[in-house]
């Protein structure tokens, strides 16, 4: 569905054959339920979530890493694509899209009944007061940068929008299911979210910034076989200790980011579940390359070179992971380069790179927290200690939990941080590694990687664009000021109050959608 050249009748083929399937109501099943038993309704699910943070708004121009994306995507509200187990993007509030020839201009066809919690019908005003929201010309959206390309966004009919975009993307579906493009009911013509009124699985009834979100089930809700709890809610827990103790007395059904260090002991429990997932999650240590010394490039290879990442894997990881390569593709991405050298601890080359750049020692200050990953602060004393035998100083500043994604990432030169990372590399690298991206937390720029990243967007040769990626790779890698030690997996928990199908990789939690995909056992 989301390749262009596709034939249209092929396309309405293949849409045809998956019709008859939804209307026997089978493609709705949740997925994995003849194994984990039918899902029953009822019951109350609470999360216990890292990355809370009070500076957190219904906004979604703010959305960024804290629980409220988790929240308002997993229960309230809906995008007009989501990311399947199998990390596809399919039709969430679109029942089907069409591309043109060259993938620049894309049409979206509405489900058809679709109500807001308000009782407002979904209609096409509503999709283009949303994304307009974040496009406009004065829009703060951390989200703007991926809907740069969107030149016009035209309304066909009550459920049909097409947008037309500067040049082609055969990745824009994907676009439209990351969490900033939630639906939100227009008024007057402006997207109207201050009160969190969303088409999802549930109704917001509780919204205490940094603290705890609360919903109740919309009697309304247009998905069959989805949002099955009576409640859900999310519960700011960003000190891992608090979060795992919340689990094992059944304050919480479950929780995210659990503690390495005492997974073990937790799998011998008969009422805990580990889920640890393989995704596209990394673990990172973003350097700014317009301050000093990381403005430097050799500076920046003599960090990487000093860091022993195989043993983060081991000691700090507990074997849930794999050695990073200081790049954001990972083995889960479609187009993860394979081929390009495995960079290893290496203090001799860390000299030589100092040397290069003019130095015989080096000293910086790494600012962590275990909110960015759990173990960053381990990391960041382990680092310290590989890093001594290459002549560099590691000073391990451990910030408050509370407020480091507002007060630390983005705002120190260096860092800890982490992504969950995206399905596609075109979205991971917009996001992330484009020049003007608003979260390009390493103030990065490389003219041949820019250039590379517009024609990769357009390219509809499988050969010649896997072949851009890979380059893509290898320039991050190589001149990048991203330090990516850990390629991790999602290693979360829950009771077994709860069931669940398939896992989504594309983010920890099932995607974070389990509070629309799990059941009470």
């Amino acid at each position: 569905m989301t390749d262009p050249r596709i034939t249209r009748r092929r396309f309405n083929q293949g849409l045809a054959a998956a019709g008859a399937l939804a209307g026997t109501g089978l493609g709705l099943l949740p997925r994995g339920a003849g194994a984990a038993g039918m899902p029953k309704q009822g019951g109350l699910f609470r999360l216990g979530l890292r990355g809370g943070n009070t500076a957190e708004s219904l906004d979604p121009a703010t959305y960024g890493t804290g629980m409220i994306n988790h929240f308002m995507t997993g229960a309230v509200g809906n995008c007009l694509a989501e990311i399947d187990e199998n990390g596809v993007a399919v039709p969430e509030l679109a029942e089907e899209w069409t591309p043109n020839e060259d993938a620049s201009v894309w049409t979206f066809r509405l489900r058809d009944g679709v109500t807001f919690h308000n009782g407002k019908t979904l209609e096409a005003d509503d999709v283009i007061a949303s994304f307009d929201y974040h496009r406009g010309p004065d829009s703060k959206s951390s989200g703007k940068a991926l809907i740069k390309a969107v030149k016009e966004i035209r309304k066909r009919d009550r459920r049909t929008v097409e947008f037309a975009l500067e040049t082609g993307n055969a990745d824009f579906p994907y676009v439209t299911a990351e969490y900033f493009f939630i639906i939100f009911p227009s008024l007057d013509g402006k997207s109207h979210w201050q009160d969190g009124v969303g088409t999802g699985g549930y109704k917001l009834v509780e919204a205490e910034p940094g603290v705890r979100y609360a919903g109740e089930r919309y009697p309304g809700y247009w998905k069959p076989g989805r949002a099955h709890f009576d409640r859900v809610e999310a519960l700011a827990l960003n000190d891992t200790a608090a979060r795992t103790n919340a689990l094992m007395t059944g304050e919480v059904e479950a929780i995210d980011a659990v503690d390495l260090d005492t997974v073990g002991l937790m799998k011998r429990r008969k009422d805990v579940v580990i889920e640890a997932v393989t995704g596209t999650e990394h673990y990172t240590l973003p350097m700014f390359c317009d301050v000093a010394p990381f403005d430097d490039v050799d500076v920046r290879l003599a960090l990487k070179y000093a860091i022993d990442r195989k043993q983060i894997v081991e000691k700090i990881m507990r074997g849930y992971g794999r050695v990073g390569n200081d790049s954001p593709i990972t083995p889960a991405n479609r187009y993860f380069n394979d081929r390009m050298e495995q960079r290893a601890y290496d203090p001799d080359k860390a000299k030589f790179h100092l040397k290069k750049a003019g130095l015989d020692r080096l000293s910086v200050t790494l600012h962590c927290s275990d909110t960015a990953f759990t173990g960053a602060v381990d990391t960041a004393v382990l680092f310290q200690a590989s890093a001594a035998a290459a002549g560099i100083e590691i000073k391990v500043a451990q910030e408050p939990k509370d407020g480091y994604w507002s007060n630390v990432w983005l705002k120190k030169p260096f860092c800890t941080a982490f992504w969950s990372g995206r399905p596609t590399e075109d979205l991971m690298f917009t996001t992330g590694y484009a020049a003007d991206a608003p979260w390009n937390d390493t103030h990065w720029k490389n003219e041949r990687f820019n250039r590379l990243l517009v024609e990769a967007r357009t390219e509809l040769d499988e050969a010649r664009r896997r072949q851009m990626y890979w380059e893509m790779q290898e320039i991050v890698r190589d001149d990048g000021g991203t330090i990516i030690p850990v390629y991790a997996q999602y290693v979360d928990a829950r009771s077994t109050r709860v069931a669940h199908g398939a896992l989504a990789s594309n983010r920890n939690l099932d995607g974070w959608k389990s509070m629309e995909r799990w059941w009470m056992a």
